[in-house]
């Protein structure tokens, strides 16, 4: 069997058998999956032989970039050594307390305890527990309530999405679940109109107070929020947003959660997104490049304030999982962690890949197609409009994405497309040249979006 029959194959096996996330099957199964074959450094290669500079780091997550032996390395001699073993019934490996230890030596100060988990949305889930567990042993359970905001994202278990606020995710599972409500996002480009960036941010913070006072501020437990909403669209707060939030939290004793699933591990530049914009959570989620992606993991850092409640009044907490602090899975995240510090990874991102996208990037907002272009550290979001003035969004919102999303990969390079918003979030490891040559061909992909559009009758 030629390479072209194999591939034809897998796809066939693929149509019949494959029920893939957040996919239309049908389309998939009359379209063909595209078929990733391996990865290298920050470049992935498809069944078709076409090579592509992964501009999304496969979902957020592959920070040191693919083709890392030394971690594929460390897995088999742990493999080799305990394959697994469980953390219930007072039991531990090494590479779970080693890497507990090194999280603890990352993380700001509060965070000297972690619980783990196998993803970002066990630890939404996690967090969930942990937050009203707090306030059961403080004496104060009536204080149940989560708020989280509109089009946030904290994953897809009941939980998960009940918390993020995907309204169309919403409508598929009769969510969300009692006990969460949502305050809108701080998305100036769409929402922002008339007030200045500052004065947006102090608005859409303030939501936070009015629902608190709404539902009444003892049955409030906590607000979750991450630091740049990924999924939602790289939508960036306004610098007094952040600010105004610590503040709220503070002045009515409610916990704040930073969910740093994507955010983590030196995305914006520095380790954790909350040191970005300069907040102090009670809870941080993480997961994804925790392990650059390489195995599944994750895990919840639980600041002094609820670890000295929980192991002094709590006794057993009943939560956890099969796979919670998997041996191979701590050595490859352990690992990984060492990669980024010793190659500097953080300040990388900080002092020189981070500028020079957001510099380059910068320039994509002189295309006619692009309304705003933003970023921070190495994400980015380009905003797709119809018209820049008057502001004009593409009706229906979303197909100019998927166009764009799809002309991309024509012209060798990964973006995601959320609605019209094309977002990029590419490895850690991304060098100068490599960050040209992302920009190079998101210009060429607007070009070729443009030209469709036109001759298709939407401009």
């Amino acid at each position: 069997m030629n390479e072209q029959e194999q591939f034809r194959r897998w796809q066939q096996l693929d149509a019949a058998h494959f029920l893939h996330p957040f996919s239309d099957t049908k389309q998939i199964g009359e379209r063909g999956t595209r078929i990733i074959t391996r990865g290298e450094g920050v470049y992935l290669y498809d069944g078709e032989g076409r090579k592509l500079l992964d501009g999304m780091s496969g979902l957020w997550c592959v920070a040191v970039g693919y083709g890392r032996s030394e971690l594929a390395d460390v897995a088999a001699r742990q493999m080799n050594e305990l394959p697994y073993y469980n953390s219930f019934f007072q039991c531990a490996t090494p590479p779970a307390i080693e890497l507990a230890a090194k999280l603890a030596e990352v993380t700001p100060p509060q965070f000297q305890h972690v619980f783990f988990t196998g993803s970002g949305s066990e630890s939404v889930d996690t967090v969930i527990r942990l937050a009203r567990r707090y306030w059961q042993l403080e004496g104060q359970p009536e204080r149940n309530i989560i708020i989280g905001r509109w089009n946030g994202y904290h994953g897809s278990t009941i939980a998960g999405a009940s918390l993020g606020g995907m309204k169309w995710m919403h409508e598929q599972g009769l969510l969300p679940m009692p006990g969460v409500e949502h305050i809108n996002q701080p998305y100036w480009f769409e929402r922002g109109a008339g007030l200045t960036p500052e004065e947006f941010g102090l608005r859409a913070a303030r939501e936070l107070e009015q629902c608190i006072l709404t539902m009444g501020p003892e049955r409030v437990a906590a607000f979750i929020g991450e630091p740049v909403q990924g999924a939602g669209g790289v939508i960036i707060p306004p610098a007094s947003y952040w600010p105004e939030i610590q503040r709220i939290c503070d002045q009515y004793g409610i916990l704040l959660i930073s969910d740093e699933v994507i955010c983590g591990f030196g995305r914006t530049g520095q380790w954790f997104g909350c040191e970005h914009f300069g907040t102090r959570p009670d809870l941080m989620t993480m997961a994804k490049a925790l392990s650059s992606g390489y195995l599944p993991i994750g895990g919840v850092m639980v600041g002094d304030r609820v670890a000295s409640t929980l192991i002094a009044k709590g006794g057993e907490f009943a939560h956890g999982f099969t796979y919670s602090a998997h041996p191979v899975c701590s050595a490859v995240a352990l690992a990984n962690l060492q990669i980024i510090q010793r190659e500097n990874l953080v300040e990388h991102v900080r002092d020189t890949a981070g500028p020079r996208l957001q510099q380059r990037w910068a320039e994509l907002a002189a295309h006619p197609l692009v309304g705003e272009a933003r970023g921070v550290g190495l994400l980015g979001a380009l905003e797709l409009v119809k018209a820049k003035e008057p502001r004009t969004f593409f009706e229906p919102r979303g197909k100019v994405g998927e166009r764009c999303r799809d002309n991309a990969i024509a012209n060798g390079l990964v973006m995601r497309a959320t609605r019209d918003t094309m977002i990029i979030a590419p490895p850690l490891v991304i060098t100068a040249a490599e960050i040209d040559e992302l920009v190079e061909k998101a210009w060429r992909t607007l070009d070729m979006t443009l030209a469709g559009l036109k001759q298709d009758g939407w401009l």
